[in-house]
């Protein structure tokens, strides 16, 4: 769904600019030394309104979290978001995806959250997914060796092609679930309920996750770890 321009747009922006990465390449590489009081660096790709990242930081203080999303009308409340709750280690970036070589150099990020990105339905348009070929490339230049991109989704056509695209690029799935919310639970024997990452995602709902989840939709979960050279 396409979000209302806002007319006080550029204003509000000035308002939370402390929180707002002008320049894509700003911090490239060093990201850890300049918030020093981070020791670990994630991001979430299309984070939208900022509930997810905002949560999800305020639980991990010393974990330094960027929020890319194009739309600067999703970017500015997801601002300031962050500016109200006090939060120091979250920053955002008003960009597309394709600018993580620029944002982040490799090996730099220990996890990618992709949640309830745009199925883009139809063949035709496959290659926009956020986990097709070319944008995986992307996602394991920056991972870590020991990183893990964590997605959720409520679409499982999307999530079957996101499993079938993860192993087709040598990646390594960890937890999937077609079910998150109960999954683990005593009629489920295919994940460990101590699987810590399982909690994780668990934790903290989007604001489109909270919809579907008290709809009754099952949300689709996995973690796939980059392969290892």
């Amino acid at each position: 769904m396409r979000m209302r321009r806002k007319p006080n747009l550029m204003p509000r922006l000035a308002n939370c600019s402390e929180y707002i990465i002008p320049a894509a390449d700003a911090h490239c590489g060093a990201w850890l030394e300049v918030f020093s009081d981070c020791n670990e660096l994630r991001a979430e790709l299309g984070c939208g309104k900022g509930r997810f990242l905002s949560e999800t930081a305020r639980a991990n203080p010393r974990v330094l979290f960027i929020g890319i999303e194009r739309v600067a009308d999703a970017a500015v409340v997801a601002a300031e978001r962050a500016r109200d709750a006090g939060l120091r280690n979250v920053r955002f970036i008003i960009d597309d995806v394709a600018c993580l070589p620029t944002v982040f150099a490799p090996r730099e990020l220990s996890v990618i959250y992709i949640n309830f990105c745009d199925p883009w339905q139809g063949k035709k348009r496959a290659k926009r997914r956020l986990t097709s070929d070319g944008y995986l490339a992307l996602y394991k230049n920056a991972l870590s060796p020991n990183g893990e991109i964590r997605f959720k989704t409520d679409n499982t056509e999307l999530f079957d092609f996101s499993l079938e695209r993860f192993d087709a690029l040598g990646f390594t799935t960890g937890v999937v679930t077609r079910d998150l919310h109960r999954a683990g639970g005593d009629d489920d024997d295919t994940i460990s309920p101590a699987d810590t990452r399982l909690g994780e995602m668990r934790a903290v709902m989007t604001d489109y996750e909270e919809k579907f989840y008290s709809q009754g939709v099952r949300i689709c979960a996995c973690t796939a770890a980059p392969p290892r050279e």
